[in-house]
């Protein structure tokens, strides 16, 4: 069979907002301290220009990475692996290793589950990827079955 090419799936609109918006309520708040600071013991306020641009800098080019190059999901020939999903489980795993996947709904989330053959899970929140879940499922279904070397009947 032709090796099939990785697919990677992104991290929502909605998560990647609130990441960047929780990075720029933490410069601020730097901002804030710091500012106290400046004025507590007469230090130059070239420091807070210096560390406002720095700290925008990096804000803008975190949240391009989160938006345009990170993923949260990657299904490739030899298994999954899934980052930035707190509480996740099992972050990695082969094909070989899966012993069903299923959808549910865990505390009223729409997720994907792997259940691997150990008992240990995978818990994907479908709301976290840039996807549409169904057809996020159809892939992995496709990735899981040419993983364990069934063919399409």
């Amino acid at each position: 069979m032709p090796a099939t090419p990785p697919s990677d799936y992104r991290l929502s609109p909605a998560l990647n907002a609130r990441l960047t918006g929780l990075l720029l309520v933490t410069l601020a708040l730097l901002l804030f301290g710091l500012t106290a600071l400046v004025a507590t013991f007469e230090l130059t306020p070239d420091l807070l220009v210096v560390t406002a641009v720095l700290g925008l800098v990096g804000v803008f080019s975190l949240g391009y990475w989160l938006n345009r190059r990170a993923w949260v999901v990657r299904l490739d020939e030899d298994g999954y692996r899934v980052r930035l999903i707190r509480g996740a489980g099992v972050t990695s795993a082969a094909w070989t290793e899966v012993e069903d996947a299923s959808t549910g709904t865990p505390r009223g989330i729409p997720c994907v589950v792997l259940r691997l053959q150990d008992g240990r899970t995978t818990t994907i929140p479908a709301a976290a990827l840039a996807a549409d879940r169904e057809e996020f499922v159809r892939d992995l279904q496709a990735h899981l079955q040419r993983g364990q070397g069934l063919r399409p009947i």
